[in-house]
């Protein structure tokens, strides 16, 4: 670990939020009577800083960061490595401080995200198949350049500007007593909690600040329970905003310090959230974004009859992604689901099946008949019914309508 950081003062937070605000959007902080309900909580609030300019709360640090540049270290042009939000943040922030920025990003990078970056004016260089060529390459570009490299979470300017989203929050709504965050590396988090710790104490107050990594991508846990920053092996996840393999050390300093709890929220889990978000709060927010309301929904935070938020870290999602995220979250939440029925091959079978599915005012949205199959018997055919329901007792009073009809039921994996 680096020599100890001490996170940034309540004061320093407070300038870095006359500094971000030159560039920034004071985005919303709306309300989930949904959540609510869920958490037993009389308010559940949203950050939406998915509505943030470039998409996300990055730009807070990177521009906060280049501020602090000398005239020196400008001339010189800016450095970062990223496959998104970073990316953006970065180049708007360097565009608006005329700074030369040059963003690396990795050769599948998602088109939107690319796009985005060459147009807030960066000189983009693809390299590598993954995140870590893309850093080296990087990094032996500062060193031939002398260029100046904008870390992503560990560093003391970032995590200044990514705090300012703790201020705003509580400028709002000072009542909130559980802030839920998304945790990547640990800059947002870190400026967050030690922001809102800080600005509780200064008024007399308790503010509990829990994080959530996607179980798949989740240093910190294993990190607080080794009592260092510790690197391990991640696993896909579709939260690849927050999928990062080791904690930032000025980060988890911070943490150790200023957050009280860190869970874990799976692919399934955070699906659910971006469904629900689109459905109830009309929001589009990305995966790493959405870990915090996935948390809620997973019954993972204790916030019963006190005020609590969570934050929409960013809404830059792949349309495409998005398209099966929606598909995967309606499955998981047995709003969808496959059933496989063994039929006599005789004529009429279909249609009976099809009005028994009617009757239970469930809507069939594929079919797939087979006859051939060799582990079926000569006499009797396969009929696969993917089927769009209310849920999982509709879905289950489906399922009983067609066996007390006769018929073998098989309910399958969700798709």
């Amino acid at each position: 670990m680096t020599e100890s950081y001490q996170a940034p003062t309540l004061e320093e937070f407070t300038r870095a939020l006359d500094v971000v605000h030159r560039v920034t959007r004071r985005t919303p902080l709306e309300s989930s009577r949904f959540l609510a309900e869920i958490l037993g909580a009389p308010r559940v609030y949203l950050k939406c800083e998915n509505l943030q300019r470039t998409g996300a709360y990055k730009l807070r640090g990177a521009y906060n960061r280049l501020t602090q540049l000398s005239d020196e270290e400008k001339a010189r042009g800016v450095v970062a490595a990223s496959a998104g939000n970073h990316a953006q943040g970065v180049a708007f922030a360097a565009r608006e401080l005329g700074i030369k920025a040059t963003i690396f990003m990795p050769l599948g990078v998602a088109l939107p995200k690319l796009q985005a970056t060459k147009n807030y004016g960066a000189d983009v260089q693809l390299v590598g198949a993954s995140f870590d060529e893309t850093n080296r390459a990087a990094q032996d570009f500062v060193r031939e350049t002398g260029a100046v490299f904008i870390p992503p979470f560990d560093d003391a300017g970032v995590i200044e500007g990514q705090g300012t989203v703790a201020l705003e929050m509580l400028d709002i709504a000072p009542e909130i007593e559980t802030l839920v965050v998304p945790i990547g590396g640990g800059g947002l988090i870190a400026g967050v909690a030690a922001a809102a710790k800080q600005w509780a104490a200064a008024n007399g107050r308790e503010i509990r600040v829990v994080g959530v990594q996607a179980e798949n991508a989740a240093p910190f846990t294993a990190s607080l329970e080794a009592g260092e920053p510790v690197t391990i092996k991640t696993k896909s996840t579709i939260a690849d905003g927050i999928a990062v393999a080791r904690p930032g050390d000025r980060n988890f300093q911070v943490v150790q310090e200023f957050v009280d709890e860190v869970v874990t929220v799976s692919d399934d889990d955070i699906a659910r959230a971006i469904v629900m978000l689109l459905e109830r709060a009309k929001l589009v927010v990305e995966p790493a974004g959405a870990a915090g309301v996935a948390a809620m929904l997973a019954g993972k935070i204790d916030a019963h009859g006190a005020p609590a938020a969570t934050i929409l870290s960013g809404g830059n999602i792949d349309p495409l992604l998005l398209q099966r995220v929606i598909g995967h979250g309606l499955a998981a939440s047995a709003r969808y689901m496959k059933l496989r029925i063994l039929l006599p091959d005789v004529p009429g079978q279909l249609v009976r099946t099809a009005s028994i599915v009617a009757d239970q005012n469930a809507n069939v949205v594929e079919v797939i008949h087979t006859r051939h199959a060799t582990e079926l018997p000569v006499s009797e055919v396969e009929l696969e019914l993917h089927v769009e329901t209310r849920g999982h007792e509709h879905g289950e009073a489906v399922a009983q309508a067609l066996r007390d009809a006769g018929y073998e039921v098989r309910v399958g994996e969700k798709y």
